[in-house]
């Protein structure tokens, strides 16, 4: 991947990871995209999503940290947001524009929240998306699993796209910073 792309983590916090049963293959998959990046010199930033009084994901709690196992190093970007879309009233854009990115490498979580919702978002802002297939992660509903709710998003955005920007899904091992 030429030095446009950045990898962008979202919202892969101590809480959220709970909630989704720790999903430790998601995790591990991160985990060697984050060092593959970093060898590469590709831009890591991390999404960090401050909920609610009455959230897990509220600013400051243990439940709120990005977890450990892949926490941002010095100096790698970490963009606060308090909705879905990670573009929303957050420097997201801004800081990618400076960087002079245009494709984002997208792992994280909540699969049909702000996943879905920030690289939809993404392409109407002229962003080409690389969704790691194998690397974002979600809870069981009373509809689908997990495994269900990620497969069934994988097949859905692969390809969507809008005129500025366009989503392809792809697992760990075909990501080559």
């Amino acid at each position: 991947m030429d030095k446009q792309t950045a990898l962008v983590i979202i919202d892969m916090q101590v809480g959220l990871f709970e909630e989704a049963g720790q999903p430790e293959e998601q995790l591990a998959n991160i985990q060697s995209l984050l060092v593959q990046a970093r060898e590469a010199g590709t831009p890591v930033i991390y999404v960090q999503h401050n909920g609610p009084e009455g959230d897990s994901l509220v600013k400051g709690l243990p439940t709120w940290e990005i977890h450990p196992n892949i926490a941002p190093h010095e100096g790698e970007l970490v963009v606060q947001k308090r909705a879905s879309d990670s573009f929303y009233e957050t420097t997201l854009n801004e800081e990618l524009q400076q960087k002079h990115i245009t494709h984002l490498v997208v792992t994280g979580g909540q699969t049909e929240y702000c996943v879905d919702t920030t690289i939809r978002r993404a392409t109407t802002l002229g962003y080409s998306i690389t969704l790691v297939s194998d690397a974002h992660i979600t809870a069981d509903n009373e509809f689908l699993s997990a495994r269900q709710a990620i497969a069934y998003h994988n097949y859905l955005l692969d390809g969507f796209g809008t005129d500025k920007g366009r989503i392809s899904v792809k697992p760990t091992a075909d990501i080559h910073f």
